[in-house]
């Protein structure tokens, strides 16, 4: 029997993962989702469109609802929410948690997992991170910038592998989508961050796609300080990032599109509430608590803080 899961957030990261599951039959997806973007998914499907000419994906018909708790029953809860909406998404998944469902994030962030195991325990959390470049266009319509379409997940503790982790890694492979069991999910989690935090703070902040930003000699020493500040962070908390981790997250942001850019810089294009705080903001945070000198997220945060809230 497939893997039933429940997309709790069907926009960049639920639309775009669940869509391709739900497309390729390799699982089957329900959303959970509000407003115009859950009218339209009603009426016409999901749809994901791409860059670079390569056909869309789509799914004429979806199972979309608004309310989590009137799905029956989960394998496995996605939540994708964005990080100020975690409280509200923890009450909607607990009653498909309650009946046995598992529970990923594969939010932003590095505490994500912190508040879903307060609230149903460790043995109910999968850890995850996703790499790729996708928000909703318009209602309905997930678009993706760049190739890049990953997902690493696995179990917290010594041995990472299990049948859930298993089951949901065959239902992503045969959708298409490069999928995988690190050795430590809490490294790879912070290697997310050490790059997506640098990544959504310089395009925020500058307003525009990475290709500019790293082509510019100063933009690019400013990102590199911004991942190297992450990591600085996270080595100071204890994780165990590779000697390499700098070089690692700077060589990825040579290969992404250069077109791509973040969830952050959208959400300041659109006036909407900013992740801020769970990103360059963290880290700057956290580094004043720890003593490690963050100064470029701190400028990010002071640029960007007025922002937070919206428009």
């Amino acid at each position: 029997m497939d893997m039933r899961i429940v997309a709790l957030g069907s926009g960049g990261v639920g639309g775009f993962y669940g869509g391709l599951m739900a497309a390729a039959g390799s699982a089957e997806v329900a959303f959970v989702a509000r407003g115009a973007h859950l009218a339209a998914m009603r009426e016409k499907g999901l749809t994901i469109e791409r860059d670079d000419g390569r056909p869309l994906v789509h799914v004429p018909k979806v199972e979309v609802v608004e309310d989590a708790a009137s799905l029956g029953r989960a394998d496995l809860v996605l939540i994708a929410v964005k990080l100020a909406d975690t409280a509200a998404a923890i009450e909607a998944a607990r009653p498909l948690v309650e009946r046995g469902a598992a529970v990923l994030s594969l939010q932003n962030g590095v505490t994500k997992d912190d508040a879903l195991r307060a609230a149903f325990g460790d043995g109910a959390v999968i850890g995850g991170v996703a790499y790729v470049g996708s928000h909703i266009g318009r209602p309905g319509v997930i678009a993706q910038t760049g190739a890049m379409q990953r997902m690493v997940v696995g179990e917290y503790g010594p041995d990472p592998s299990s049948p859930r982790v298993e089951a949901l890694v065959a239902a992503a492979r045969a959708a298409g989508i490069d999928a995988e069991v690190p050795p430590d999910i809490a490294v790879a989690i912070w290697q997310k961050f050490v790059f997506l935090s640098g990544f959504s703070a310089a395009t925020a902040a500058a307003r525009m796609p990475i290709g500019p930003i790293r082509s510019d000699p100063h933009a690019r020493a400013f990102l590199r300080g911004l991942i190297e500040e992450a990591v600085a962070v996270g080595r100071a908390k204890g994780v165990a990032l590779p000697a390499d981790a700098v070089e690692t997250a700077m060589a990825r942001v040579d290969t992404v599109s250069p077109d791509m850019t973040s969830s952050l810089h959208h959400d300041v294009e659109a006036g909407r509430k900013l992740e801020l705080p769970w990103l360059a903001g963290a880290v700057a945070e956290m580094g004043e608590a720890l003593g490690v000198p963050a100064p470029c997220s701190g400028a990010v945060r002071a640029v960007l803080g007025p922002r937070v809230r919206g428009r």
